[in-house]
């Protein structure tokens, strides 16, 4: 019996330095398909700066007061101005995932010269990916966090019941209704920090998206679509002379307070908002954690989406059904 155990154990250390290259061979292969499926990057800025090991980060933020007047040069009133500071932090946390091989697998695969498990790397690696997304975009209630489409910063409203029927639904709008919807939402965020922030970005229900993409200003070929006329007329192109983002991002599709669709117009700028990623994803270094088994995984480290300025964004509710 002895002899065997030796014997096992003589073959996993043979077979370690395969599993170790196959591990590289992994981690390359991952990154190259860093986001597979999950494309959160293109709707939040992401930032990886800072230590990948910090418990969180911190920010000041300045605040001014004062006046000017009118002046005697005798006088002896002149308003002086003040700065106020103030310090916020935001924590980090680590997430992960694994994969695991046995004695006969990695001998095996050795053999042949075949992958040592790609698929399990690949799973790990998209597992990863989801929850990375899942967080930025609706927050964790584990860690108490809230995401891209649900924070209660950000200013809400229903669109307007006038459709047919009285529906707030695109689907029951007319071009003239939706465009105004839009454009209402892009203006309220003007309004409401006197002309300060502007939008530059929409992001909405799929299938609010498809509808607009669909539908022509008019009958027949050669005609635009509403979301090309979109793009190039409303309040935002017109003061900036630049075309508005627009893109589907199906976690809106249920995003509203009723489980409606939700529509996000903002800035899309770090200074706004930001999803916290300062260890993107890590492969680990194989290990042999049994007589005949090996293992590793994938960490990496968030602290989820932060909304800075809330102000200069807006939601709004109930354009698709639930």
């Amino acid at each position: 019996m002895n002899q065997i155990i030796r014997q096992a154990f003589a073959d996993a250390q043979a077979a370690f330095p395969f599993v170790i290259a196959q591990g590289r061979n992994i981690e390359t292969r991952i990154y190259q398909r860093r986001y597979p499926t999950f494309n959160y990057g293109a709707h939040v800025p992401v930032v990886t700066e800072g230590n990948a090991w910090a418990i969180g980060t911190t920010f000041f933020t300045v605040d001014t007061a004062g006046e000017a007047k009118f002046l005697s040069g005798a006088g002896t009133d002149m308003p002086f101005n003040q700065a106020t500071k103030d310090m916020a932090s935001h924590d980090f946390a680590m997430i992960g995932s694994g994969w695991e091989w046995n004695l006969e697998e990695v001998n095996q695969a050795a053999l042949y010269g075949i992958d040592l498990n790609g698929t399990k790397a690949m799973s790990a690696s998209d597992k990863v990916e989801r929850l990375l997304n899942s967080v930025a975009m609706v927050g964790t209630a584990e860690k108490n966090w809230t995401g891209f489409v649900n924070d209660p910063q950000v200013s809400r409203v229903d669109v307007a019941a006038d459709g047919t029927g009285s529906s707030t639904f695109w689907s029951a709008k007319s071009n003239d209704q939706i465009l105004r919807d839009i454009n209402d939402l892009i203006s309220s965020v003007r309004e409401n920090t006197s002309e300060v922030e502007w939008v530059d970005t929409l992001r909405l229900p799929p299938e609010a998206f498809r509808l607009i993409a669909t539908r022509r200003l008019g009958e027949g070929d050669g005609l635009l679509t509403l979301l090309e006329y979109i793009r190039r007329n409303n309040v935002y192109t017109a003061e900036t002379n630049q075309p508005l983002d627009i893109q589907p991002l199906r976690e809106l599709a249920n995003a509203s307070q009723d489980g409606g669709g939700r529509m996000v117009v903002y800035r899309r700028d770090e200074e706004v908002l930001r999803f916290h990623l300062p260890m993107p994803r890590r492969v680990l270094q194989p290990r042999q954690k049994s007589i005949m088994g090996f293992e590793t995984g994938i960490i990496a480290r968030t602290g989820g989406t932060e909304w800075r300025l809330p102000g200069a964004a807006a939601y709004g509710d109930e354009i698709t059904a639930p």
